[in-house]
């Protein structure tokens, strides 16, 4: 969309004159989404080991608050911001304050405004679950040092890979 919009040609906003809009958008969407798919790990068999290209401790077991508590921050981050964001947007205010612009999605009404919501509604939704998923993990990894004691263990299928 950066490269579509004809609208925000020569806004920069607080942007360095060095640094490109476009490749802003474009740096900004692959961290957020390299951060986001870090959500995977908390379900997923590699969030429990260090993967082997990880120097020294490559096929030893992630304690279990290295990945819990950056969560239990991101979860409360996220629930945090998106429902003021929903909050004051329904209120008819931005987050700072002023009024919304009348060329603000939602003020178009009709189809425009349903598919807005429709688009962001579930941003509502990312900080619970991913609360639930973080305590999903907690809870499995927590038991399974009840029974194999040690913090980090090293795992000697992936040892010798």
């Amino acid at each position: 969309m950066a490269f579509l919009d004809d609208g925000a040609a020569g806004k920069r906003g607080d942007l360095p004159s060095w640094l490109p809009g476009e490749l802003y958008v474009i740096f900004l969407s692959i961290v957020s989404e390299l951060l986001a798919f870090t959500a995977v790990g908390l379900i997923a068999a590699w969030g429990e080991w260090f993967p082997r290209w990880f120097p020294w401790l490559h096929g030893r077991t992630i304690p279990t608050p290295v990945a819990v508590v950056p969560a239990v921050l991101g979860a409360t981050t996220l629930t945090i911001m998106w429902t003021a964001a929903f909050l004051t947007e329904l209120a008819g205010v931005t987050l700072r304050g002023d009024p919304t612009p009348a060329d603000f999605p939602s003020r178009a009404g009709g189809w425009e405004a349903f598919v807005y919501y429709l688009c962001y509604a579930p941003l509502l939704l990312w900080g619970p679950l991913l609360a639930a998923v973080t305590f999903a993990y907690y809870r499995r990894r927590t038991a399974e040092h009840r029974t194999a004691p040690g913090g980090l263990q090293r795992i000697p299928e992936l040892s010798r890979r």
